[in-house]
């Protein structure tokens, strides 16, 4: 079996929040298909960032270097393109976006092609995950965020997680917030709070001590840049378990959370760190040092499958607008079931792309 054909487009969606009618999150993905010799397509994708420079990667630059290798030889394959992104240093950016696209397309096709999941491929400790609902958004007030959440415990959502630094009044007002639903939904409803790498130190120190009372689940990138010292620091001043790893998720990153003492809960996105084969590394990086391994982010389906397949995997992300546009990139995708989202039963990533949506959302350059 051999890498027949390498394409890559670019496409937007349309999302929107509920009650006040804004788009829900970035929307924009670079999709890349990979085919085989012997009729295997496997899907990749990357998010939100220069998409149109990483679909011009991919096809101009890493895709015809790949034509006519075997996708299963991801170690041979990495080696080569590992020279082409970067030849020194860590990768980064857009080379590492389209690099997440094409490996991605990889363990799709070696699914297909062996007849088994990616979450099996990496390991197989089960056929689902429990979900966290990824729904506070800085557009809803302190009513309507509990309105909403409420109509998603409805929906068989369990876990939930609200952004903060997106107060105007600042972070006094978003703890007010976060207060305001740890009431409404009772102290055994598990709830995150996640800023995005939006607060300095000071801020994130000062917010976790007024919200330390709300039985916070984790805090996600709480401070500018997830510098490793700043996230070092925090932790030894909070009880909040910190996590990071949405934007910059690759291994390197990652010793450094691990050598600062920085984070609890590991977090890669394989969209943004260079693919599954990175997201393999940081797993089992995680399990040396016996931290859990989540999602976040909008890796939807493609994450679902890192937590899934390896023990120390904890939760998946359900996101309002990450979930709108999986609806219409591909036919079918799993839903959340008593908190609970199934890995789809058909190998590899276990989605269909979407023919006619894929037309109706070509963004040209």
């Amino acid at each position: 079996m051999k890498i027949a054909k390498v394409t890559a487009t670019v496409h937007a969606f349309d999302t929107v929040l509920p009650i006040v009618g804004k788009p829900a999150g970035d929307s924009v993905r670079v999709i890349c298909e990979v085919e085989t010799t012997e009729g295997h397509v496997g899907i990749g994708m990357a998010s939100r960032f220069l998409p149109h420079a990483v679909a011009s990667a991919v096809v101009n630059h890493l895709g015809p270097v790949v034509i006519g290798m075997d996708p299963r030889d991801l170690e041979r394959i990495h080696d080569r393109l590992h020279k082409i992104v970067s030849e020194r240093g860590q990768t980064l950016g857009v080379n590492m976006l389209a690099l997440s696209c094409i490996d991605l397309a990889l363990w799709d096709i070696a699914g297909k092609a062996s007849g088994r999941t990616v979450a099996q491929l990496l390991g197989g400790h089960s056929d689902h995950t429990e979900a966290y609902c990824t729904f506070g958004f800085g557009a809803f007030d302190r009513d309507q965020l509990v309105e909403v959440a409420r109509d998603l415990q409805g929906k068989g959502h369990r876990r939930f997680k609200m952004l903060v630094g997106v107060a105007k009044g600042g972070i006094r007002e978003d703890a007010q917030r976060v207060r305001h639903v740890r009431d409404a939904l009772g102290p055994d409803t598990p709830l995150a709070i996640d800023a995005n790498e939006s607060l300095t130190l000071d801020e994130a120190m000062r917010l976790s001590k007024m919200v330390e009372d709300c039985d916070i689940a984790w805090f996600e990138d709480p401070v500018l840049r997830n510098d490793p010292r700043d996230l070092g620091l925090l932790r030894k001043r909070t009880t909040i378990p910190l996590s990071a790893g949405q934007m910059d998720g690759h291994s390197d990153r990652f010793r450094a959370f691990v050598e600062h003492d920085s984070i609890d809960i590991f977090m890669p996105n394989s969209l943004y760190n260079g693919g599954m084969t990175e997201t393999r590394r940081v797993a089992h990086l995680a399990q040396i040092y016996n931290r859990p391994l989540s999602d976040a982010g909008g890796g939807g389906i493609f994450c679902l499958h890192h937590v899934a397949g390896f023990r120390n995997g904890t939760l998946s992300e359900s996101h309002l607008g990450v979930d709108q546009v999986e609806r219409q990139i591909f036919k079918s995708i799993p839903e959340v079931r008593e908190g609970r989202i199934a890995v789809p039963d058909a190998p590899g990533f276990g989605v269909e792309l979407d023919r006619d949506a894929m037309r109706a959302t070509l963004k040209a350059n």
